[in-house]
């Protein structure tokens, strides 16, 4: 059975594929992103409230490699297989080497509906795994010239609206513990499913305007866009493994390695590579591997943890 919120992604996009006049304003998108980057971060903070922060740092280590590596396969493939210049291949390449806030939070809920728990850290590695990507592609677009403007690209790496409220909200929900997240539980812990939806709806009306520029690029990007996320996604269950994860805990850190971003880095992308185009990346990711993710891709990745360490939670 399909999960309720992916049928609010089907709405959306049936919607956006028959041009129909629905449309949601741009400030209810931007206010249920902020909700639901709280509500991640929130639960994270409640869940490290519990547990020593120190075994956390090898940890970190672990998904900032993961992420810098995702970027190296993803630009290899596509300047050799895809013909992509250096510059788009890198702009793409760092897409795919970052994380999707609205597949982690897919995710999350495809867990929480099934009963299955989940380590508390994930929260931090879908803030930090934005990073590394982001500097990896540069890096492999432009070199380590003087002219690239790296104060620039590391505030709006580091300081960015997604990484302040994720990080923001594990703090608030770290120093508060449990008890004192009563008052805003209601918000930000019960209505998360029905903010998701909501936010789904919304995706699905931003995918279906990607369609005209896959149509443009063919079979190669739609390949990509599949493929990438399998291969990541076994990557990241080797890190979870190595780092002693439960199914549910190596489900989504799979989830997080699969996914890739459209929010963080084609704002990072429009200052260090303005020359890429974006409408390539955004094809792949909004068009393909976000829908395949949140429709078959997060059941085959439990699927696989399970087989490969056992049980279901």
């Amino acid at each position: 059975m399909i999960d309720i919120v992916v049928l609010f992604f089907l709405l959306g996009l049936l919607a956006g594929l028959v041009r129909s006049e629905l449309k949601l304003p741009p400030a209810l998108y931007d206010s249920l992103s902020m909700v639901l980057l709280l509500a991640i971060g929130l639960k994270g903070g409640e869940g490290l409230a519990q547990q020593s922060l120190l075994p956390l740092l090898p940890q970190l280590g672990i998904v900032v490699l993961l992420g810098a590596v995702q970027t190296l396969i993803a630009f290899v493939v596509l300047l050799s297989l895809g013909r992509f210049d250096r510059v788009n291949a890198a702009a793409i390449a760092a897409h795919y080497g970052s994380v999707s806030v609205a597949t982690f939070a897919v995710g999350v809920n495809w867990l929480n509906a099934r009963g299955i728990s989940f380590e508390p850290q994930l929260p931090i590695f879908l803030a930090v795994m934005e990073v590394p990507a982001i500097l990896v592609g540069i890096m492999l677009a432009r070199g380590l010239g003087r002219g690239t403007n790296w104060q620039l690209i590391a505030r709006e790496s580091f300081l960015g609206k997604g990484v302040v409220l994720l990080l923001g909200g594990m703090a608030i929900g770290w120093i508060a513990g449990p008890e004192n997240l009563t008052p805003i539980r209601p918000l930000f812990f019960d209505l998360f499913k029905g903010v998701l939806a909501i936010f789904l709806l919304e995706m699905g009306l931003i995918v279906a305007r990607q369609t005209s520029e896959l149509r443009r690029r063919g079979l190669f990007v739609i390949a990509f866009g599949v493929i990438m996320p399998g291969v990541f996604a076994v990557l990241g269950i080797g890190c979870g493994i190595a780092m002693g994860f439960s199914v549910g805990g190596l489900t989504l850190l799979a989830t997080l390695a699969a996914s890739a971003s459209y929010i963080a880095v084609p704002a990072t992308m429009r200052l260090a590579l303005p020359e890429a185009n974006p409408g390539l990346s955004l094809a792949a990711v909004l068009g393909v591997t976000f829908p395949f993710n949140i429709l078959i891709g997060i059941p085959i990745y439990h699927w696989l943890a399970s087989m490969l360490v056992g049980g279901n939670s």
